[in-house]
């Protein structure tokens, strides 16, 4: 039974066809990069991220760039060798076999349905607020979530927009009246559009990704008039000295689930595979370019977010780009307008993005036996996976009835860095392949002495940033910065770990480093979100077990 949990799907990239229709290009790759990448991460949870990080958390964006730029590079060698539809999950199931591509697939479903479901949220938020400016209100009860509403109203919460929902809501049959609206339409229209066809979807997103780029070069380009860069070295609570990081390193690695929200998108981009022309050159040129594109201009807007407006005021602010051009700021209104509008339009992109890439996933794993074959229905005028891109809207709308963004948000971000490790791993086991003209191919560097080498100076760099480091490896108590060190102590093993292999196997540096990386971001997740991430697990494993392992296209009987 073991040997059959871990069988390994061979795949042939010289007679890989598909069914859906290959449209897209690299610009249309880089556009939709951009889509998902430059959205709720810059026009939403950036504004959190630089609250608990101050300026410094541009070393976060830093450190997540350093670390997607190895993935991007790990994704493109899989997805020059496995020009099918599936990510992440199709390439652990190359790498590592049938149980690791299900987790891998079952912890992608869960970040695209639940990232959605937060996005839909904060694109409601934008919206109602935009049509507040313009004079048009909604009532608060049917643009709110009914948590929300429900646990401000109980803990005395001083935002008096979920508490006036709990308030005026009607009550039926004793139960409060209280959902939003804009969310659950959100949803609809982008299900909708998503259901018509890849080629619709495409010509769609990238006007409105150019809008959005715009609006964002206008943001950077008037926010440098108004930076005082005394903002950039605030005064640190402890020390009482001017500093980059006001709240430590540790402050600054406690913003990364909203800072790697920004990339959660970057996956979905090899789940186009199957639409992709000539894929094997394609895909990879479009994830580079998206992924360093993107970390500039996340850096360039930081810079000008917390030059502008001291850290400490964005506490508990959603819309940040538009925040730093209100009255108590640089106070240009029709700045503030333009860039919720646009929000508007950003949000919907990533929405666009994650609301294609999961029925893909459902596809390319009822294609394999694993799930009902119903999820590999293709229309037959609009070429999508039609069933499941319905399935996917059901998924995402029916939950935004009872959840609430800030749960959403505590775990989203693990199961895309999860992926991620797998993705890096899976390249350090693949065999050596044939390099053929135009297509791409990894490059090869010997870890044996480089690897350790940087990982000792990393070690030294901690120490320099935090003092009291080693002590709190061994005295971690059980506060947040407990489970900080905790996770360190661990990275820490698993790197040594990693170093003895470089030096004895010769492994390939840049799927290292990958992991080494991604492995570090999993230390600023919480023992909450390996919680629920395991919950999560649990029942996927249940769903693998009872219709997965017996319907599998690799079992012996099917075969």
């Amino acid at each position: 039974m073991v040997n059959q949990l871990f069988r390994k799907k061979s795949f042939d990239s010289n007679t890989a066809r598909s069914e859906l229709a290959r449209v897209l290009g690299v610009r249309d790759i880089l556009l939709f990069g951009i889509a998902a990448i430059i959205g709720a991460g810059s026009f939403s949870s950036l504004g959190e991220a630089i609250f608990k990080g101050g300026p410094g958390v541009i070393l976060l964006y830093v450190i997540c760039g350093f670390a997607c730029t190895f993935t991007a590079l790990c994704y493109a060698e899989f997805a020059s060798r496995i020009p099918e539809a599936g990510s992440a999950y199709t390439y652990a199931y190359a790498s590592f076999g049938e149980l690791i591509a299900w987790i891998i697939g079952w912890a992608i479903i869960m970040e695209y349905s639940f990232g959605n479901i937060y996005v839909s949220f904060s694109w409601s938020d934008y919206f109602t607020s935009f049509l507040s400016r313009l004079n048009i209100h909604i009532p608060y009860f049917l643009t709110s979530s009914y948590v929300e509403a429900k646990n401000a109203f109980l803990s005395g919460s001083e935002n008096t927009k979920l508490v006036n929902a709990w308030n005026t809501a009607p009550t039926v049959m004793g139960i409060k009246c209280i959902l939003d609206i804009p969310a659950l339409m959100i949803n609809i229209l982008i299900t909708w559009i998503c259901y018509i066809g890849i080629k619709e979807s495409k010509n769609f997103n990238n006007w409105l990704v150019l809008l959005k780029v715009m609006v964002i070069i206008l943001i950077i380009i008037i926010g440098v008039f108004y930076i005082k860069p005394e903002n950039w070295t605030p005064i640190s609570p402890e020390t009482q000295r001017p500093t980059f990081f006001p709240n430590g390193f540790s402050g600054v690695m406690s913003a990364i689930s909203g800072v790697f929200f920004a990339y959660i998108g970057f996956d979905a981009l090899s789940v186009l595979s199957e639409e992709t022309k000539n894929p094997q050159k394609t895909l990879p040129k479009g994830m580079i370019l998206t992924l360093v594109l993107c970390t500039v201009i996340y850096i360039m807007l930081t810079l000008v977010l917390t030059g502008v407006v001291s850290y400490k005021k964005f506490e508990g602010v959603g819309d940040p780009l538009a925040f730093i051009f209100d009255t108590s700021n640089a106070n240009i209104a029709w700045m503030e307008i333009l860039v919720s509008f646009i929000a508007i339009v950003a949000i919907t992109t990533v929405l666009l993005v994650f609301q294609m890439g999961q029925p893909r996933i459902w596809y390319s794993m009822s294609k394999d036996g694993l799930m009902p074959k119903k999820f590999q229905t293709i229309h037959p005028k609009y070429k999508t996976p039609s069933f499941s891109t319905l399935m996917t809207g059901a998924l995402v709308g029916v939950p935004i009835l009872f959840t609430s963004k800030s749960f959403i948000l505590d775990f989203t971000s693990i199961g895309t860095i999860f992926a991620f490790v797998l993705v890096c791993a899976g390249v350090l086991v693949l065999p050596k392949k044939e390099k053929k003209k135009g297509e791409f191919a990894l490059p090869y560097i010997n870890s044996k002495f480089l690897f350790p080498s940087l990982f000792l100076l990393g070690v030294i760099g901690f120490y320099l940033l935090e003092k009291n480091f080693f002590y709190t490896l061994l005295y971690w108590d059980d506060s947040k910065e407990g489970e900080f060190r905790m996770s360190i102590f661990f990275y820490l093993l698993i790197n040594l770990f990693l170093c003895t292999l470089a030096f004895v196997k010769n492994l390939s540096f840049i799927p290292l480093m990958g992991l080494s990386s991604c492995l570090y971001l999993l230390t600023g997740m919480s023992h909450e979100n390996w919680k629920w991430f395991g919950l999560w697990f649990a029942i996927g494993l249940v769903i693998y077990f009872l219709y997965g392992y017996r319907h599998s296209k690799l079992r012996p009987e099917a075969k």
